[in-house]
């Protein structure tokens, strides 16, 4: 194994065990995640895809060596290599009729060993190549886009409107960071009202949706904010920007609420060099499966009322939200945000060395701090 092979063995395995702590701490009913279960389990879904690309990847450099991470800014992949499993995905159907079956390829590697006296290294590539394809064609990986998924719908007793809770997500190609979207949306639309409200201002019990659904709930509405979900999924636009352009955009759909969720930065120690401290300090840590530190944020914008619009003989002006920010909060004006946490997760063998080192309240200021350690999460530490 040289030396940029066993770099490449270390990344996969300190992000697999990063990614999968994550999934502990997410699905256990302890998770302090805004202390709602369904975020928790919306995100939970998202980063099982992303374990599922990051398995793809790793049998990918079985038969082709190429693999950069963004190792000075976001820790993951570039946005490259989402292309490729996406267009590999697509692929993968008519390449692996090109490829014979495995166990041809097996047969034909124990021939090839006993007339040759060699490893079939060629046909070793092609055997890599076939599991590859067949994982990457039966999974649900983390792509450049997920369409959006409505998950949940109820009615506002005092508007008498349906609302529905809706997720989307975006590998973001310029910052290299995996991007999680929830929104609570009203829905002013006659026809929804007609359909799913009853005259006690509750859900038409009559009406059956088979949640989740793809797309948006109002099928008038779904392809346009498909469409505008995609344009306005960047990581260089606030939360604020994303919520006032969808209040913008729809005459009938009201945001009252739009999360998002940052993957990352992720430090592993000898490979990623985004933050000289928290590298440094990893590298002392004995066992290489914990020598990394995983970060993410979630940023919250919400409506805290709404401006009336008014009908006029020579102008009008529709119902808008005003979306509240925190002005006394310097951070949460510069993110766009009413609300936003910051969470590390790290293992209790790099905490430790982090804590031996006196760094702990230098990187960690303003982190809420979760723990790995024999398979459970510790919290509020």
């Amino acid at each position: 194994m040289n030396a940029e092979t066993d770099a490449a063995a270390r990344y996969f395995s300190s992000i697999a065990a990063a990614l999968s702590g994550l999934e502990v701490f997410l699905r256990d009913d302890r998770s302090p995640l805004y202390r709602h279960d369904i975020v928790a389990s919306v995100v939970a879904e998202y980063i099982a895809r992303l374990e599922k690309s990051f398995s793809c990847w790793r049998n990918r450099l079985g038969f082709q060596e190429s693999f950069r991470i963004s190792r000075a800014e976001s820790g993951f992949p570039v946005f490259q290599n989402v292309l490729e499993l996406e267009n590999d995905r697509k692929q993968a159907e008519a390449r692996l009729a090109t490829i014979p079956q495995a166990n041809e390829l097996r047969q034909e590697m124990a021939d090839f060993i006993l007339r040759n006296k060699e490893f079939p290294e060629a046909l070793q590539r092609s055997m890599a190549e076939r599991l590859y394809l067949e994982d990457v064609e039966s999974k649900e990986t983390f792509g450049p886009f997920s369409l959006a998924q409505t998950i949940r719908v109820s009615v506002n007793s005092k508007s008498g409107l349906p609302y529905y809770l809706v997720h989307w997500a975006s590998f973001d190609g310029a910052a290299n960071l995996p991007l999680v979207y929830m929104a609570t949306v009203e829905d002013s639309s006659d026809s929804m009202v007609r359909q799913l409200v009853d005259k006690d201002r509750r859900l038409n019990g009559k009406v059956k949706i088979p949640l989740p659904v793809d797309g948006l709930l109002n099928p008038e509405l779904a392809h346009r904010f498909d469409d505008f979900t995609e344009r306005n999924s960047a990581y260089s636009l606030s939360p604020i920007t994303i919520a006032s352009n969808l209040d913008k955009d729809f005459d009938t759909l009201h945001p009252k609420q739009l999360r998002r969720v940052v993957l990352g930065p992720f430090y592993s120690a000898g490979i990623t060099e985004n933050n000289s401290v928290v590298n440094e300090v990893l590298e002392r840590v004995r066992k290489p499966d914990n020598a990394w530190l995983l970060t993410w944020t979630v940023q919250e914008v919400f409506s805290k009322g709404e401006k009336s619009g008014r009908r006029g003989l020579f102008s009008s002006s529709r119902t808008t939200q005003e979306f509240h920010i925190d002005t006394d909060d310097l951070e949460a004006t510069r993110q766009g945000v009413s609300a936003y946490e910051n969470h590390a997760l790290v293992p209790h063998e790099a905490y430790q060395a982090l804590y031996a080192a006196g760094e702990t309240q230098k990187i960690f200021a303003g982190y809420k701090v979760h723990i790995l350690s024999n398979g459970q999460v510790i919290s509020d530490v």
